[in-house]
């Protein structure tokens, strides 16, 4: 079938934006494609409207293809709890917590589940883009892989890879990942991207004719360096900094050590108004207007990390200060009284007092909610979003509801005094309406050509960016035509 995946020498080598990119441009030339990857790893993740979850980076793609995210474009999703285990997701649904050792027996059971996703996602869409994971040339990783070469020769589909010139070394990196693999796996390589460049073309010429000379396989291209490119961000968090312009609102989010889902903080990073960063838990004298407590995907091991750096007493003297609390899902659970988890579900604690800011205990419970919702906020104005955790609050403080959903339920909570908000709601910045009324809450004045568009459009408007550099910089006609897409018809 025409299908095409791309791999990395490494990773973080530009796989998940070109794959986007690609999805983009073969969608806006009128051909139905859906993006694919076979496992993933990372924090940040999105609902599907099949109930599941899949990777953020997929959630785009599908964006981009103009789909809505299925949990078929991402069927295994590996998110870290540990350095060395891992929550555990199976086509959208939890199956569990594995080390590194006991996942790696367990992968014949998830390639079942890898190529199921595959055969149905090819029967519905002509085009597959794939996605590869990290680098194929991980010799400790290859045995029953799934992630790269191993679906790669599983369902006979051709390879491009991509490296990183920034990081230097980009023949290097190129020449040694081919020596890492088989004939066969090097025979299905068919072509090279290079990625990030920056400076004269001419420059790197000479080295390009070398290592098509050396590997008898063509450059498809050499991406530029894109400046400020705002897609979300998949697993890394956007390094930002301080403006310190005392005009502008200054927010800060803490970097909790298992921080998930920062791509809920897209659309405050674009917005003139907000000095928005990211601040250490150890920082001693945090300057802001508001302080976030994001998501965590260890939610009592990063609560112990608050703890030691005394955050009740820091919190408390923000709120005397005139200061606001945003707390979001897992940042939410640690405000209240008591964290319960008897079944040892996401650690190795039992129970654990929270912050005792909201009047709340959360329990956790073997299966994962996840749904999309939409309501209203406690101010009036309409909000969308997701819910993504395995703990349920219950308390007093939840009779004071920070929005009230369209399924008749009710969403997180507001302090008495309105400068505490507690929400499980993901993505609450991305309506333009929400995000409005939030930052006006916040401190801001109201301002129109600040919220007119949806995060949503302004991610359309960063893929087509993407897309029309790839028609400028890349040899798309080539590429598809080594994957038998037909690009004439």
């Amino acid at each position: 079938m025409p299908a095409l995946m791309i791999q990395g020498c490494t990773s973080d080598a530009g796989k998940s934006t070109l794959v986007a990119a690609l999805c983009r441009l073969l969608h806006r030339q009128g051909y139905s494609v859906a993006p694919f990857k076979p496992q993933n790893m990372a924090l940040s993740a999105a609902v599907t409207e099949d109930g599941g979850e899949i990777g953020r980076a997929q959630a785009t793609q599908a964006l981009a293809c103009g789909l809505k995210p299925h949990t078929d474009m991402n069927p295994v999703l590996l998110k870290p709890t540990s350095d060395r285990k891992a929550q555990v997701i199976i086509q959208g649904k939890a199956i569990g917590h594995l080390d590194a050792l006991d996942y790696h027996a367990y992968k014949t059971t998830a390639k079942a589940a890898v190529l199921e996703s595959w055969q149905r996602l090819t029967h519905q869409y002509p085009i597959c883009l794939v996605e590869g994971a990290g680098s194929p040339a991980e010799i400790n990783l290859r045995e029953n892989d799934i992630a790269n070469m191993g679906f790669a020769e599983a369902v006979d589909i051709p390879v491009i890879l991509i490296a990183d010139i920034d990081k230097g070394g980009v023949f290097a990196h190129i020449i040694g990942t081919l020596a890492c693999l088989s004939e066969s796996e090097q025979a299905r390589i068919k072509g090279f991207v290079i990625n990030r460049f920056r400076g004269d073309i001419a420059l790197l010429q000479s080295g390009l004719d070398w290592l098509e000379a050396k590997t008898g396989k063509p450059v498809l291209g050499v991406l530029p360096y894109l400046m400020d490119l705002k897609l979300d961000e998949e697993d890394a968090v956007r390094q930002t900094q301080s403006t310190s312009n005392d005009n502008q609102l200054k927010v800060r989010v803490l970097r909790l050590p298992h921080i998930s889902n920062h791509s809920d903080f897209s659309p405050l990073l674009t917005d003139p108004r907000i000095d928005f960063a990211y601040s250490a838990l150890n920082e001693p004298n945090l300057q802001a207007d508001v302080i976030i407590i994001p998501g965590s995907k260890a939610v009592m091991s990063d609560l112990a990390q608050l703890n030691e750096h005394n955050w009740r007493d820091k919190l408390i003297k923000h709120l005397r200060y005139g200061g606001k609390i945003l707390a979001i899902c897992g940042g939410f659970q640690m405000l209240g009284r008591n964290l319960l988890d008897p079944k040892l579900i996401e650690g190795n604690k039992r129970q654990m007092a929270g912050l005792a800011f909201f009047d709340i205990t959360t329990r956790w419970q073997s299966d994962k909610h996840l749904a999309q919702q939409t309501g209203k906020l406690w101010t009036g104005q309409s909000i969308s979003g997701y819910e993504m955790h395995q703990g349920i609050s219950i308390g007093n403080a939840l009779e004071r509801p920070f929005a009230r959903l369209d399924n008749g339920k009710t969403d997180g909570a507001i302090s008495e005094y309105s400068n505490i908000i507690g929400t499980y709601l993901h993505g609450l910045f991305d309506h333009p309406e929400a995000y409005q009324a939030l930052t006006q809450w916040m401190g801001l004045t109201p301002d129109d050509a600040c919220s007119t568009q949806s995060h949503e459009q302004q991610q359309l408007a960063e893929l087509d960016r993407l897309a029309d550099m790839l028609e400028a910089h890349l040899d798309v006609k080539k590429m598809l035509e080594l994957s038998k897409i037909n690009t004439s018809s």
